[in-house]
């Protein structure tokens, strides 16, 4: 097993990471930053990207990922393909094993795996996802002005990017598989006293219809067996997102949904040196400009704890 030791061990992509890298490498600190296995994460499956500072025309969300990629290969970070496989925080050396038989031994590790949409899992879902698919409204609802689009969920995240598209679109269509939402209780009153949005429930969406786009939707109702095809341009998946953080049980403290749990105002774990940015700790704003932004705290954060120690 080869062994490397390193300033910064940077574990995933994405704005997180590739923000994180472009810190610590400029800083002078040894880098090194491990893809992941969706190497520039979840922008990487989103088409246009418009509400990012500093792209006033807007950029396709993999050519933003290469972009910061190689900002942070311009500063020397050493960026590889790869998946981190196990870490050991047990002690104060730090280490991390990598799917290409490399012991990795840093004296910081920057933790920037995100987090993954959970998905209906429908072969016509992942055929036009990012081509009327998506499973966040804030980022892709203005695409989707005055026009009629579907919400999948039942939960508090469902009925926000309800309320949100109902502001944009013609009319949303809810579709919850209970008889019952799961969302707070003024959350709900929200969603049915708001006249833009027609609630289905006991329902599931059977199909995604089109071809290069979304036109539809097929719903069946799980009471009575019977199917209805709806014409609209987008459905936005909101059933929740799962953080990439298996690796970290039992390792730093994570709350009940997975998420890293950090010290407030910062990016700090439970263990000296270990940081944790975006969406593997964020399950509140997720966005691409924060998830930079926690980027650059984590930097400055292993930064200083390296210069400390």
């Amino acid at each position: 097993m080869k062994e490397i030791s390193v300033d910064v061990l940077i574990i995933g992509s994405g704005p997180a990471g590739y923000t994180a890298a472009i810190y610590t490498s400029r800083a002078g600190l040894k880098t090194l930053l491990y893809k992941g296995d969706q190497p520039g994460g979840q922008l990487t499956i989103t088409s246009d990207v418009e509400n990012y500072p500093g792209y006033p025309s807007g950029i396709m969300g993999p050519e933003m990922m290469i972009d910061f990629e190689k900002q942070a290969g311009r500063f020397g970070a050493d960026i590889t393909s790869g998946m981190i496989s196990s870490v050991d925080f047990s002690s104060s050396t730090l280490i991390a094993f990598s799917d290409n038989n490399e012991k990795i031994i840093a004296k910081s590790v920057i933790i920037s795996t995100g987090a993954s949409a959970k998905w209906l899992n429908l072969e016509s879902e992942q055929r036009l996802n990012g081509k009327g698919v998506s499973a966040c409204a804030v980022c892709d609802g203005f695409f989707f002005r005055g026009q009629d689009v579907a919400v999948v969920g039942g939960g508090d995240t469902a009925a926000e990017e309800a309320l949100y598209l109902s502001k944009l679109t013609n009319k949303v269509y809810l579709i919850i598989r209970r008889d019952e939402m799961r969302a707070s209780f003024i959350m709900q009153n929200r969603i049915k006293e708001n006249e833009k949005i027609e609630i289905h429930w006991n329902s599931e969406i059977k199909e995604i219809k089109g071809d290069e786009s979304v036109n539809g939707i097929n719903i069946i109702n799980n009471v009575s067996n019977q199917s209805k095809n709806i014409k609209l341009s987008g459905v936005f998946i909101a059933i929740g997102h799962q953080p990439n953080t298996d690796i970290f049980k039992n390792q730093l403290n994570l709350d009940d949904s997975g998420y890293v749990i950090t010290k407030p105002g910062s990016t700090l774990t439970n263990i000296p040196g270990v940081f944790a940015t975006g969406d593997a700790q964020d399950k509140i704003y997720r966005q691409a400009v924060t998830a930079a932004g926690s980027g650059c705290m984590g930097a400055l954060d292993a930064e200083r704890f390296i210069s400390n120690n």
